[in-house]
């Protein structure tokens, strides 16, 4: 079979009437089962003219045949138009959705949803993707989590450190990341041997990793404190809001590695810090501030007030 594009199909000419007579042709052949023919019929119906029924079977047929990307093409021109084709929207969100594209899939059925909030077919469909939506999000989370879990595991021997600094390492029992990021800088200090040339030689590996000294002890002591924001916020915003990952906001980098100092994962970890405590974070600026309050703003959600 031939391969089109989909675009170059629906860009129609003015001539209806014989645009009406290969519809017609599709639908007889469609009758005895050629389908292959049916949609070469529509395609000379669609380059006859713009008929929105026309180009819908046609990308319909086009996607029973296995020509996904041209029926996406000429379902996503329909659903762009002044008057968006609802069957169109209904059929591009299945493909999206299939195709794991979840945020297109949704957006699709809320455009259908706020012209007429009743439609029941959009309606049992948002509910699948925000199923596989949460599915999704919990997933990730976990994967991030993993990932988390095995670098403090990571033995400190692994990171290139000098002789010194590990001798005092592995007499002071501190064996894993996670282990280092229990102690603070004036424990470290105050070990025999341990001097500032070692200390900062540590530093330096924990920085470029976006982590601190002392890190996990303050994240244990603070741990309560933000679990009790988190049950206040569930007052106001859909777990599955705060269930999403910080990744989609789309940050900047230097917003982006802010967020993994303080091992902000989701939505909601992100909402229950204070504008204070992001910008204690060193080289966070009012920039960053600004792109994540935004980023929040588009999902309802808002850092937290110190007066809340």
């Amino acid at each position: 079979m031939e391969q089109h594009s989909g675009l170059e199909t629906v860009i129609g000419g003015g001539n209806p009437e014989q645009a009406d007579v290969h519809f017609n042709a599709s639908i007889e052949f469609e009758k005895n089962g050629r389908r292959y023919e049916a949609v070469e019929e529509l395609r000379q119906a669609a380059s006859c003219g713009s008929n929105p029924e026309h180009m819908f079977r046609l990308a319909y047929l086009l996607d029973l045949v296995g020509e996904e990307q041209e029926a996406i093409n000429i379902y996503e021109e329909l659903t762009t138009r002044g008057q968006p084709h609802i069957n169109a929207l209904l059929n591009l969100s299945v493909i999206y959705e299939d195709r794991g594209n979840l945020n297109a899939a949704e957006k699709c059925l809320r455009q259908i949803l706020d012209t007429d909030p009743t439609h029941k077919r959009a309606r049992l469909y948002i509910v699948d993707v925000r199923s596989s939506t949460d599915m999704y999000y919990d997933e990730e989370i976990a994967r991030d989590a993993a990932k988390t879990a095995a670098m403090m595991n990571t033995p400190v021997t692994d990171f290139e450190l000098s002789v010194r600094a590990r001798n005092c390492l592995k007499k002071m029992e501190i064996r894993t990341l996670g282990d280092l990021l229990k102690v603070s800088e004036n424990e470290l200090l105050s070990y025999k041997n341990f001097g500032e040339t070692s200390l900062v030689e540590i530093k330096h590996m924990l920085t470029a990793r976006g982590l601190r000294l002392g890190q996990a002890a303050e994240n244990s002591q603070v741990s309560r404190v933000h679990q009790d924001r988190y049950d206040e916020l569930l007052n106001h915003a859909p777990e599955q809001v705060l269930k999403q990952p910080v990744s989609s906001l789309n940050l900047s980098v230097r917003a982006r590695k802010a967020l993994q100092m303080l091992n902000i994962q989701t939505l909601g970890d992100l909402a229950i810090r204070t504008e204070a405590e992001m910008m204690g974070i060193k080289n966070f600026g009012s920039t960053s501030l600004v792109e994540i309050n935004e980023g929040l703003q588009a999902f309802g959600l808002e850092l937290r007030n110190l007066d809340d």
